[in-house]
Formats: structure tokens, C-alpha cells, sequence
């Protein structure tokens, strides 16, 4: 079962993989770059919420 933190990195890496998207199609390096990082941040929250799921 998912966890709050498995849902918030879920929709973190939609968002970002959008926001890269729309850098990369207005070829706005800094919005690029958002999405990638919030990409990464959301595969920690999914981390996280796999982590204590384990436990």
C-alpha cells in the first residue's frame, strides 16, 4: 500500500517531468533544470516511503 510519502514523490516527478518537457519545447534551460531536480527529489520521497513501508 502506498504511503503519503510514496504518493508526494509520485506527483513531485509528474510535475517535474512536465516542467522539463516544457523547458526543453520553449528551450528554457531553467525550467529544464527545475523539473530534472524535482524529478530527483521526488525519487527521494519515494525512497523514503519505500523505506518505511520496510519497515
Amino acid at each position: 500500500m502506498a504511503n503519503t510519502d510514496q504518493a508526494k514523490g509520485a506527483f513531485d516527478k509528474a510535475i517535474g517531468k512536465v516542467k522539463e518537457v516544457a523547458g526543453e519545447l520553449t528551450d528554457n534551460k531553467k525550467l529544464e533544470t527545475e523539473g530534472k531536480a524535482q524529478q530527483v527529489k521526488g525519487e527521494a520521497k519515494e525512497t523514503k516511503g519505500d523505506i518505511k513501508d520496510a519497515v
